[in-house]
């Protein structure tokens, strides 16, 4: 069974100068990838708001432009991985996580679409944008935060309004994710939407999962919830509570809407160590899938792991690429 993952952070990862893209100390390293049968994962370009965020997003745009050239993987589209040449390769799409990442704090907004075109130009494609990270940035405010849409992340919404990009609400302040829809709703945009990595907030108390009316917004727009491995975000003591939150998805009715989104990245180096390992052993990289796909097809369905491992996120690719 193919698996679609809609979240990793090699591509910063790759930004380090002994970084190799088979070094199995990285969650979604290729070994890892390819065992697990991902056909299709999303790299993540991230930037932290600050000095320099636009370097590091685009140097990162530049790494993915290699990454398609590399005979391992192969840039995904609606044709792409159904062809033979492709069958034993890893797809994969880009995506922006942080705003920061294309236009700092003190840039001209015009400036800053332009690097947007340049990494989309790099990339052939982005899935997915997310305005913010944890913390507050010139668009609205992070997870961390609680600011809400600001006038620039207004224009950010205009201009990618037509451009068949998503936006992402995985770091999103509640108030942020709230004037999003309503942004939207306003201008009668058509833009989809997705937490790309995301849990449920009810089942598990953190500022990165969904509070339930936003869950509940995201299905009812057709959209995604990328299910996120971290253990901070499942339960820090129990990873079968993993399928708690898959249960309170259905529960919400999103049987449709629910996908992976793993989140894996090098997390060694991470200076809070009361959080290592970020991962339980049951999720720690790509390999695993196979084992949770069959977890889920024991505790619930054949047809819903199915819809979980890909149909959900194919189906959104699929009308993005229309």
């Amino acid at each position: 069974m193919m698996n679609i993952d809609l979240h990793c952070d090699l591509l910063y990862y790759l930004l380090g100068s002994k970084s190799r893209i088979d070094d199995k100390e990285l969650g979604c390293s290729l070994p890892y990838l390819k065992e697990g049968n991902v056909k299709l994962q999303v790299m993540a370009i991230y930037a932290g708001t600050g000095q320099g965020s636009t370097d590091y997003g685009l140097q990162q745009s530049r790494l993915f432009l290699d990454l398609i050239k590399n005979e391992n993987f192969f840039l995904f589209n609606n044709e792409s991985y159904k062809t033979p040449e492709n069958k034993d390769r890893v797809g994969v799409i880009a995506s922006i996580e942080n705003a920061s990442a294309f236009c700092d704090e003190d840039e001209s907004l015009e400036s800053g679409f332009k690097k947007l075109e340049t990494m989309i130009e790099n990339t052939q494609k982005v899935l997915y944008i997310g305005i913010t990270h944890h913390t507050e940035n010139r668009f609205g405010g992070g997870n961390n935060a609680t600011a809400g849409l600001k006038d620039d992340g207004k224009v950010l919404l205009d201009y990618i309004a037509d451009k068949k990009i998503a936006v992402d609400l995985a770091h999103t302040s509640d108030r942020l994710a709230h004037d999003i829809f309503n942004y939207i709703d306003q201008k009668n945009y058509s833009i989809p939407i997705l937490a790309s990595h995301s849990n449920f907030r009810t089942v598990y108390k953190n500022n990165r999962n969904l509070p339930d009316e936003l869950a509940k917004e995201v299905i009812i727009r057709k959209g995604l919830i990328g299910l996120n491995f971290i253990k901070d975000y499942i339960d820090i003591n129990h990873p079968e509570r993993l399928y708690d939150h898959i249960q309170y998805g259905l529960d919400l009715g999103g049987e449709d809407s629910m996908a992976y989104g793993a989140d894996y990245f090098y997390w060694k180096d991470h200076p809070d160590t009361s959080r290592h390992p970020f991962f339980f052993p049951e999720h720690s990289n790509a390999s695993v899938y196979p084992a949770v796909n069959k977890e889920i097809e024991e505790r619930f369905s054949s047809e819903l792991v199915e819809k979980i491992s890909h149909r959900n996120a194919l189906s959104f690719i699929e009308n993005m690429y229309r």
